[in-house]
């Protein structure tokens, strides 16, 4: 018989129920205990969906409570000098320290830089090594969570993210090569399978997705070596996970490796499925990635269904799994959850739960053909349904999409006339100030929010209730002495979410929710048809914004390849096509900003670096349209307007003449965890607009003071021009409270206030 499996399930809970409880721990009011009771129960509910869905051997271990690279650091042991003594007391503790930083009990600890998973809007935290870093077992959790599941009488197969991937992801604060540790990391992987081996486990998966990557000559050298390394510990069977893309120049690589099996992304690259077959040894197992772990759309069985068949015929059963093409962590967790979605969509869309289902229907076509057909011809009907649609496709957008020319992608002027025109009209004094978009949501927010939604406070009363809002945070703005504001953003639910319930092409669920980054959860929309903006969205409540100060109000969007990035995209045409209509709603959304008085609009662009390709021979192809589709979003303003964006957690070096290409003449970067060295691309670019290095995390409850931020200005204004430089937090507020947003924003106008009059000090002194 064929073998379902899986690679990884989403760890929320299909109602958020691991948020709240970590957030009801990290608030006090609730215990560890409780946290962990609500994680066990999840690991139990978990695995007997996975089982009742027709998986055979679902995996453990893939569960966390923050981030599984995370885990894997705090498993091994490496763990900064500076979370030692907690992380000993206090073990939860210090995990979460090093997750979100900690300001309290006589401890102030930065958080762990944070950066995107491969090419996914998730979050992980980038383990801190060092040369002659020392490797150990700290606890047990992959066993623990093995033998959880046995004893539920569910067999298990344990996951851990592999030894030299987990190296590559990492960083070392002396600047020693990271494979250089391979040696001394080696002996706790060797440690842990042999117990896990005792334990029962028959296999256990190691994850290597930098095998789909441009690999060096030293890191080709660590997988030979640390693969021989393992095939001679006593151990469970390994199943090495490859998974975002195709082998390619590391088919070779992969096949030698001395493991029992192999997973590869079929729905990224079906192409290598030959070649994968044809370099495999004998006896040695294939996990085909045959549905799409990360996105919502009903699998086309038949296609699949080829690929299965050809894999069966020349593998058979006992040598063939099929399995999603990666974790599914980054999938809602159940369709059936979803009341409110109209019949027609909702037969297009499959959650994990759902594509487990598939995986089952195509295992029993190869098995049992009779078992799959009605299976099958539902499958078919649906992919019909949605290909003959006339909501999908709307004639206006395609001609306006095919009217585009090169001029449509470029200013009206060069960025010096224009920051001549922009200082002209903004009069903004030097090192101004600012934020990024987002004010504390609150639970008063969100319950009003909720409350208008389900239609118990009328329409009239929740306006008003959110002209309030915005009038409070523009008065305490002032009071702060920010130099350009914003509203606040009080009527926004998610910076993605918010903008396509404006926009035709888009649909949402309830409780499609996927995880960014620790109890950051995000619904992603659904993008199924041809994009259009049917009215203004934004240009109300900045309007009134600024009609309530003489200061700069700043207009805020999101950015076409950010909306692109975090929703559910359509896979029915390509991924340009769909981000230039959105570039094109968004163009007439910032024309009527312009036409509102709003003089400076900032249009983030978060994910720009996330959607760049895994290999380096397709970068060129993506950014072109990338950065073409933000400039087509931009460019039909005046001279004297100022566009904004903002870009989070990302490594700049290989994109920078892209993100200058962008032309925007105000950039905001995420610069506060990684202690300004984000900022090292601009500079050896000699970037020639405006930053804004983020000096404040807003991903961390800890408050920053004066010195701080004004220590991480002056590293800054070392390297970059004094009119270079913006002052703001790195990222949005939303997720802060108003004590800690008010403090931190204070110390940071007084930061600037005192650069301003240090840059002043030295300029009459050389004068």
């Amino acid at each position: 018989m064929t073998t379902v499996t899986n690679l990884g399930f989403p760890r929320i809970g299909a109602k958020r129920e691991l948020k709240r409880a970590l957030e009801a721990y990290w608030s006090g009011q609730s215990s560890a205990e409780a946290l962990q009771d609500t994680a066990t129960a999840l690991r139990t509910t978990h695995w007997q969906l996975q089982r009742d869905a027709g998986v055979d051997v679902p995996p453990s271990n893939d569960f966390s409570l923050y981030d599984q690279v995370l885990d894997a650091a705090f498993l091994f042991d490496a763990i900064p000098a500076r979370y030692r003594a907690l992380a000993d007391a206090d073990p939860l503790a210090g995990y979460f320290a090093m997750a979100r930083g900690l300001q309290r009990d006589g401890f102030d600890l930065h958080a762990l830089e944070m950066t995107k998973w491969f090419d996914t809007n998730y979050h992980y935290l980038v383990p801190e090594l060092q040369a002659g870093q020392g490797f150990a077992l700290r606890g047990d959790k992959p066993l623990a969570e093995y033998r959880q599941a046995k004893a539920l009488g569910i067999e298990t197969r344990p996951v851990l993210i592999g030894p030299v991937t987990f190296l590559l992801l990492s960083k070392t604060t002396d600047g020693s090569p990271a494979l250089d540790l391979l040696d001394a990391l080696l002996p706790v992987y060797v440690q842990l399978l042999g117990q896990l081996q005792a334990a029962g486990a028959q296999w256990v998966q190691l994850d290597e997705p930098a095998l789909v990557q441009d690999l060096s000559p030293e890191a080709r050298a660590a997988f030979e070596h640390a693969y021989a390394v393992l095939a001679t510990a006593a151990r469970p069977k390994v199943l090495v996970a490859t998974y975002f893309g195709a082998l390619d120049d590391n088919l070779e690589l992969a096949a030698s490796l001395p493991v029992d099996g192999l997973h590869v992304d079929l729905v990224r690259a079906p192409e290598q499925l030959d070649a994968v077959i044809k370099a495999l040894p004998a006896g040695r197992v294939l996990s085909a990635g045959l549905v799409n772990g990360r996105n919502i759309w009903r699998t086309h069985l038949d296609n699949a269904l080829v690929l299965a068949r050809y894999a069966h015929g020349q593998l058979g059963s006992d040598f063939l799994w099929l399995a999603p093409s990666c974790s599914l962590l980054h999938s809602p967790v159940d369709l059936a959850h979803e009341k409110k979605l109209d019949d027609e969509l909702r037969g297009w869309l499959a959650f994990s739960k759902q594509k487990l289902e598939e995986l089952r229907v195509l295992a029993d076509a190869i098995d049992a053909p009779a078992r799959a057909e009605a299976a099958l011809e539902l499958s078919r009907e649906r992919i019909a349904s949605r290909k003959r649609s006339p909501r999908v496709h709307n004639p206006k957008v395609a001609a306006r999409l095919a009217a585009l020319t090169p001029a449509d992608a470029q200013r009206h002027s060069r960025y010096p006339q224009r920051h001549l025109a922009q200082a002209a009209a903004l009069k903004l004094p030097r090192f101004p100030t600012t934020t990024i978009g987002s004010f504390p949501q609150t639970l008063e927010v969100r319950e009003a929010r909720a409350r208008n939604k389900s239609g118990t406070l009328p329409d009239a009363d929740y306006d008003a209730f959110l002209a309030s809002q915005t009038e409070h945070c523009v008065r305490i703005q002032e009071q702060i002495g920010l130099d350009v504001l914003v509203h606040g953003e009080f009527e926004r639910n998610d910076m993605v979410e918010y903008f396509g319930e404006q926009l035709e092409g888009f649909a949402f669920t309830k409780n499609g929710w996927v995880q960014s980054y620790g109890s950051r959860c995000v619904k992603p929309p659904v993008i199924y048809g041809d994009v259009t903006r049917p009215q203004p969205m934004t240009v109300r409540w900045s309007q009134y914004a600024q009609s309530l100060t003489d200061r700069p109000m700043k207009g805020m969007l999101t950015g076409p390849v950010t909306v692109l990035q975090w929703s559910f995209v359509r896979d029915d045409q390509a991924r340009a096509d769909t981000c230039r209509q959105i570039a094109l709603a968004l163009r007439d959304e910032v024309l009527d900003l312009e036409a509102a008085g709003i003089g400076v609009i900032q249009i983030d662009e978060p994910a720009i670096r996330e959607g760049l390709p895994l290999r380096r021979a397709q970068w060129r192809e993506y950014l072109d349209w990338a950065v073409e589709a933000f400039r087509i979003s931009a460019s039909g303003v005046r001279d004297a307007t100022q566009i904004h964006t903002h870009m989070c957690y990302s490594e700049f070096n290989d994109i920078i003449h892209s993100v200058a290409a962008m032309d925007a003449d105000v950039i905001s970067i995420e610069t506060s965890r990684s202690r300004m060295e984000l900022l090292d691309a601009f500079v050896r670019f000699q970037y020639p607009n405006e930053i804004g290095p983020g000096v404040y995390d807003i991903h961390s409850p800890r408050v920053p003071d004066k010195e701080e931020m004004l220590s991480l200005l002056r590293k800054a204004a070392e390297v970059l021009r004094p009119e270079q430089i913006w002052v703001n937090p790195d990222c949005g507020l939303k997720t802060r409270g108003w004590p800690e947003t008010r403090a931190a924003l204070e110390a940071l106008v007084a930061a600037a206030h005192q650069l301003r009059a240090e840059t002043a000090d030295a300029n009459a002194n050389a004068a």
